[in-house]
């Protein structure tokens, strides 16, 4: 499980980036590399990290399901993912 000030920090470069983003696009169009260096630099999209949903684990995520590969064997395992089933040959 990760700590809640890494979470919480991911929300925050988030919102960041949501904030910033057209004045980003703006400046990177007029090639204005001196005003991007001062804007904040968690406002780039590039620090944020992808992250479970359900315990915060920054490794092993799955974009498809949004969490992390362990929760997502736990949770078809249990049957709660549908259209998943454990693979036997």
């Amino acid at each position: 499980m990760a700590k809640e000030s890494m979470k919480a920090r991911e929300v925050k470069r988030a919102k960041l980036i949501a904030k910033y983003a057209a004045k980003r696009a703006a400046l990177k169009e007029a090639g204005d590399y001196e005003a991007l260096q001062k804007l904040p630099p968690n406002s780039n999209p590039i620090r944020l990290h992808n992250r479970c949903k359900l315990s915060g684990r920054p490794k092993g995520y799955m974009r498809q399901f949004g969490i992390s590969r362990i929760d997502f064997r736990e949770m078809a395992s249990n049957g709660l993912i549908p259209g998943v089933k454990k693979a036997s040959w």
